[in-house]
């Protein structure tokens, strides 16, 4: 019970140190504090019977206009400076009334004018402050030259010297702290995005380097399966080449399973043609080729496949697309990744479109297909290293797509057509061929 009393005490002064940290806040409450604790200081001072008034009630009054002064600052921050400045002119007023109804020069609440002066000098700076400080001594002449007797000019002069002197000492300071402030939070500003950014960096090392990891890993195994996938896949042959020199109904329903067989280790050989594409990424030769004679071959080669998947393929060949220096091997291999992926989102027939298009200032390559498209919760991570949603697959062919195109100076896009299907563009900039 004891420590819930006192968390929630901590909880109340946490909620009024929460207030006063903004800048205008604390200048409001040290105003405040200055101004009704200097005439509450001066009240004790015993006035002349003809000059008294009721101070208790000034105090209080003062007092709760100093809260309104506050509750606006807090209402309305951005009006701040104009509210202030108000104040400033009303607590001038205030104290020169004061003045004529305590004897004028006679007086001793002229002292009043010291802290208003310098803490507004200090809020302002000094120009603000030698005018208060101005102010202040024509208000104490004028209150001087209303409740006789006339001191003369020398004491007001002499006293906006003293009020100014210190103010304009004080808004200097003031000013000098402010921009050191500014410098130092500006300076923190910079310390926190480098320290973040550090931070982004040292992720990605981390993750550079575990990938770098599992590329050589996945080099070693792929050369170390390779060789037995080569030896499984000639003897293969060779028992569908005896199986199918033999007649008999059992030998038929041998050569079906040597036939399953043959297509499991010709998957399971491009899976490792994967990796090792991966994993030893070669550097890009670049030469000046036709991408529409590439893309008219790659169409020709894969129609054989697609007929035998019952998947239609169409080529549109944009004839406006110029010669570009690419790595023609590369650039395959990436439209190949792209007309995979769509031939196994077409699993149950359809139609595939490989189209070339030149805009004036970049070369689309795209596939498109009549699949179901991509779903929402695959696309963020689609072209993310290993992640696939395919029993068999690798998920490194959209990133080794994405890697060619980056190599090429372009990028790879992706979007689900209206109807039905996606559709993968790699666009290659023609500036290409002035930077290398």
């Amino acid at each position: 019970m004891t420590s819930a009393v006192v968390s929630s005490k901590q909880k109340r002064w946490h909620a009024i140190f929460r207030l006063l940290e903004r800048d205008e806040r604390v200048f409001a409450v040290l105003l405040a504090v200055v101004m009704v604790g200097g005439l509450a200081t001066l009240g004790l001072v015993p006035l002349r019977p003809r000059h008294r008034i009721d101070l208790y009630w000034l105090v209080f009054w003062f007092a709760a206009y100093k809260v309104g002064i506050f509750a606006l600052v807090t209402v309305n921050p951005r009006a701040t400076r104009a509210i202030f400045v108000g104040a400033l002119a009303i607590d001038l007023l205030l104290v020169f009334v004061l003045l004529s109804l305590t004897g004028g020069a006679e007086s001793l609440f002229y002292l009043l004018f010291f802290p208003l002066v310098a803490v507004n000098a200090y809020y302002f700076g000094p120009w603000v402050g030698i005018g208060a400080a101005v102010l202040a001594g024509a208000l104490y002449a004028l209150s001087a030259a209303l409740v006789p007797p006339w001191v003369g000019w020398t004491p007001p002069l002499i006293l906006a010297a003293l009020f100014g002197l210190p103010a304009v000492t004080l808004g200097l300071v003031a000013e000098r702290e402010r921009r050191a402030r500014n410098e130092v939070e500006r300076l923190n500003v910079e310390l926190t995005g480098t320290l973040s950014r550090l931070q982004t960096t040292q992720q990605e090392l981390l993750i550079a380097e575990r990938m770098a990891t599992v590329g050589r890993l996945s080099l070693k195994v792929a050369h170390e399966v390779r060789n037995p996938i080569s030896a499984i896949e000639l003897n293969a042959e060779m028992l569908d080449d005896i199986v199918r020199g033999r007649p008999g109904e059992d030998m038929d329903e041998a050569a079906g399973l040597v036939t399953a067989i043959r297509d499991q280790v010709n998957a399971l050989d491009a899976l490792t043609e994967e990796y090792l594409v991966w994993a030893r990424f070669p550097r890009p030769n670049f030469e000046e080729e036709s991408v529409n004679q590439l893309v008219q071959e790659l169409t020709d080669f894969v129609r054989p496949v697609a007929r035998r998947q019952g998947v239609a393929v169409r080529v549109q060949i944009d004839p406006s697309v110029p010669m570009m220096e690419i790595d023609r091997t590369l650039l395959r291999q990436a439209i190949l990744n792209l007309v995979k992926n769509g031939f196994e989102a077409l699993s149950s027939g359809g139609e595939i479109t490989i189209a070339s298009h030149f805009d004036g200032e970049a070369v689309d390559i795209s596939v498109s297909d009549t699949g179901t498209g991509i779903p929402e919760d695959v696309a963020p991570r689609l072209f993310e290293q290993f992640f696939t949603t395919k029993p068999q697959g690798t998920g490194l062919g959209l990133s080794i797509a994405r890697q060619i195109a980056e190599e090429h100076g372009g990028e790879i896009k992706w979007a689900n057509r209206p109807g039905r299907g996606a559709t993968f563009t790699i666009r290659l900039p023609i500036k290409r061929t002035a930077n290398v």
